[in-house]
């Protein structure tokens, strides 16, 4: 069986750096290409010393050069859309870990997928544990009246509320089928946003990298879950899987739950 071929955008950032390792030691991939506009050479050594590959900041370049079968993209929303504008054009699958995307942009990038016939992959956050957490949270929300969320990133995180914490307050909301009950009191300018009656707390700081807890109460108890992510090589058997299932794929699969089967 031929390897998938992969390009990384933003393959200079410190999650596309993680994915071009992950990439260069998954035997069912093969990374040929890699995006970044901080490119100043034409060339990217592989961390397994196995050689380089093409390296611009031009992406049109690099797809029709590499001609790969996915690419991944970890950039800043406002790069996102015009890079799967293109890929997708050009008939290139897309794994899509960059946050901050509007559901209008979410809507697009299906529109594209569907019309070019190529999968793609959107996952506010590819953690196996971040997931997890979210699952755990649906689950007790069915049970309890009142719940918070206070979420916690580093300081240069663009974002906020993050994907993860709006996403994990919709699908609790969902899962219950009615917005959560909001305590009385004054003060409501010094609290967080709310979505779906969840209050979400965001926490930006140097020191933290990604963190969340979510916290739900009644009479007489509450219970928290909460995920933290170490560093971020947590992402990678996440972008990994789901390389592997959009070349499998047509139109839009939202969320690492769906190829989870949670």
């Amino acid at each position: 069986m031929e390897p998938i071929k992969v390009v990384v955008h933003g393959a200079a950032g410190r999650v596309g750096q993680e994915m071009v390792k992950a990439v260069c030691h998954e035997p069912e991939m093969q990374l040929v290409g890699a995006v970044d506009l901080k490119a100043t050479q034409d060339s990217l050594a592989l961390p397994d010393g196995s050689g380089s590959v093409p390296f611009s900041a031009n992406l049109g370049h690099i797809l029709s050069s590499c001609q790969p079968d996915v690419m991944v993209d970890f950039t800043i929303a406002q790069a996102t859309m015009p890079a799967v504008r293109l890929a997708t054009e050009k008939g290139v699958n897309v794994v899509i870990g960059t946050t901050g995307l509007s559901p209008d942009d979410i809507k697009e990038i299906d529109r594209l997928a569907r019309a070019h016939k190529v999968g793609a992959v959107v996952a506010p956050n590819f953690a196996l544990g971040a997931v997890l957490m979210m699952h755990l949270a649906k689950i007790a929300a069915k049970y309890l009246d009142y719940a918070e969320i206070i979420e916690l990133h580093h300081h240069l995180k663009a974002d906020a509320p993050s994907g993860t914490a709006l996403t994990t307050a919709k699908m609790m909301a969902a899962a219950r089928g009615k917005p959560f009950l909001q305590p009385a009191g004054k003060g409501a300018e010094s609290r967080g946003q709310q979505v779906e009656g969840v209050t979400i707390h965001s926490v930006r700081l140097p020191g933290l990298m990604a963190h969340q807890e979510v916290i739900l109460g009644g009479p007489g108890q509450t219970v928290s879950i909460r995920h933290d992510t170490i560093n971020r090589e947590c992402y990678t058997p996440g972008v990994m899987l789901a390389i592997k299932e959009v070349v499998k794929r047509r139109g839009l699969t939202y969320g690492l739950d769906k190829l989870l089967g949670l």
